[in-house]
């Protein structure tokens, strides 16, 4: 039977159909660089004024950037909207005057990855298997993952898919790796996204997929809500903050105050940098920079919120850790008008600010084979998937732990979309 899958990640979405003969194919989106299965998941709204009337226009994915890029009166580019899903703060933000709701937004990029891949794949696109994290960023209890899921699950049904269930992200990803197998194995699955990190425990092989799945071949999930974003927000403390007046005062009055630290908190976060730009915010800035004992600093902090530059700020960061994982230094470079950051870094340097989140992953991973009441030597290979699987730090975590010979990787950035389509195929599912 033909099924879908559909990864909406943090960072990168995907989309897969398998046919009835069970072959894949996953959609491609056209850009100005070319073709890729990668769906960048970001929204682009600009606002279009004609006469006294405005409308506001919206792109998505690669031709969002490519539109952004193009555009010499900057709109709003939105990041990691994924991010939101379980905050019960963030329920609509105002854009161009209008308030949106986090759904609306979200169902903007579902839509248009829903509708491009109808046309490539020649059929309406209705029913789909959906990913989900094991923790969503920002939860604290299972009833906000239970919460994230129903926002999820409301922007999915307003982008137009009708029925829709969710599979973890994970097990995703261990139907990806289970269909090249002829024997059977226990694996961990680590699927590291922008916001994520999430390892499942599991049975795979040809005799577990011809007798059918069963609820026990699944041993553990456990997730952590950090991953590659986490990692770019210590590159942003330790570069770029500094540069934009983190750290410095201000004179109120006869008083020295600091330069309010709030500010650089969501200069950190892709998902609220573009949430700064309001004029409640600029206008306090302004003020700031009056009172500033280093103005330019905070002249330049307010460049890049007014321009608008999360996304070649980002792509300074994607760079520097690119990098890094290739090799001992990386070099850091951003430049646009009143801002300009140049700064080498180490391998060892990196890895000392993400103590704390490699803890965290490694912790998880530990709390994994716990639950599980396995060890280690009991796993017979670990497949690793997502872009921070490529930090070099993370894959030591699991060398350590289980031996290089036992690691496996593979198409990081769809592996998961591709096994949703095999999973949408199959009429168990695990629970």
């Amino acid at each position: 039977m033909t099924g879908f899958g559909l990864d909406f990640g943090t960072t990168n979405s995907s989309i897969g159909m398998v046919n009835p003969s069970g072959e894949v194919t996953l959609a491609q989106f056209t850009y100005s660089g070319g073709i890729t299965a990668a769906f960048r998941s970001v929204l682009y709204l600009e606002q279009i004024r004609k006469a006294s009337r405005s409308t506001i226009k919206s792109w998505t994915g690669p031709v969002a950037i490519d539109q952004y890029l193009e555009a010499e009166e900057k709109g709003r580019l939105i990041q990691s909207l994924k991010s939101f899903l379980s905050s019960r703060t963030l329920k609509s933000t105002e854009v161009f005057g209008r308030q949106q709701t986090l759904e609306d937004l979200v169902s903007v990029i579902l839509r248009d990855i829903r509708q491009a891949a109808e046309l490539q794949f020649g059929t309406p696109v209705k029913s789909i298997v959906a990913g989900r994290p094991v923790r969503f960023v920002g939860a604290e209890r299972p009833e906000d993952d239970a919460f994230a899921v129903s926002r999820l699950k409301l922007a999915m049904h307003k982008a137009g898919f009708e029925n829709v269930s969710f599979e973890l992200e994970p097990i995703g990803a261990a139907h990806f790796y289970e269909a090249a197998l002829d024997h059977d194995e226990l694996i961990l699955i680590g699927d590291f996204g922008g916001g994520t990190s999430d390892f499942s425990l599991l049975r795979v092989g040809a005799s577990i997929r011809k007798r059918g799945r069963r609820p026990d071949d699944l041993l553990t999930n456990e997730g952590v809500g950090l991953a590659g974003d986490a990692f770019d927000a210590k590159i942003i403390r330790h570069l770029v903050s500094p540069a934009l007046g983190a750290g410095t005062s201000l004179r109120s009055m006869d008083k020295i105050l600091p330069v309010p630290n709030w500010v650089y908190m969501n200069l950190e976060r892709w998902h609220h940098l573009s949430l700064l730009r309001t004029k409640d915010v600029l206008h306090m800035l302004k003020s700031v920079k009056a009172q500033a004992f280093e103005p330019d600093k905070i002249e330049a902090l307010l460049h890049l919120i007014q321009n608008d530059l999360g996304y070649h700020l980002h792509r300074s960061v994607q760079q520097l850790k690119c990098a890094l994982s290739d090799s001992d230094l990386g070099h850091f470079h951003f430049v646009d008008g009143d801002v300009s950051i140049d700064a080498t870094v180490t391998r060892a340097q990196f890895e000392s600010w993400i103590t704390d989140e490699l803890e965290a992953i490694e912790g998880c991973v530990d709390s994994a084979l716990l639950h599980a009441g396995a060890s280690a030597k009991d796993v017979d290979m670990v497949f690793l998937t997502g872009g921070t699987s490529f930090v070099p730090a993370v894959r030591r975590i699991f060398d350590t732990r289980f031996g290089r010979q036992k690691i496996r990787t593979g198409n990081e950035f769809t592996s998961v979309a591709h096994g949703l389509a095999l999973k949408a195929a199959q009429t168990l599912t695990y629970q």
